[in-house]
C-alpha cells in the first residue's frame, strides 16, 4: 500500500527542497532529501515485485532523467487516465 504514496511524496518533496533553496533553509531542505530518499526506496521495492523488470540503468545520468521523467511526465499521466485510482482500489480490497 506504501508504494502508491512514493510518487506523490516525491513531487511533494522536490517542491519543497526548491522552496528550501529559495528560501535558504537547510533544515527543510534535509527533511525534503530525506523524504526523497524515502520514496526512491518505496519505488525500489516496489519494482521488485513487478512481473516484468525495468530496463536497467546505463548510469548515473540515465538514473536521473528516467527517474524525474517517470515521477514528472509518466505519473501524472497514469493518474489522469484513472488508472492510480483503479490500483489504490484493488490493493483496498482485501484477500
Amino acid at each position: 500500500m506504501l508504494i502508491h504514496i512514493a510518487v506523490p511524496l516525491f513531487q511533494v518533496a522536490t517542491l519543497l527542497l526548491v522552496g528550501a533553496l529559495l528560501g535558504r533553509s537547510l533544515i527543510a531542505a534535509i527533511v525534503a532529501v530525506i523524504a526523497m530518499v524515502i520514496a526512491l526506496v518505496l519505488q525500489g521495492r516496489g519494482h521488485r515485485r513487478e512481473a516484468e523488470a525495468p530496463t536497467p540503468f546505463d548510469g548515473a545520468a540515465d538514473f536521473v532523467s528516467r527517474f524525474v521523467g517517470e515521477q514528472w511526465v509518466t505519473f501524472p499521466r497514469f493518474v489522469r487516465s484513472g488508472a492510480w485510482h483503479a490500483n489504490l482500489q484493488r490493493a483496498r480490497r482485501p484477500r
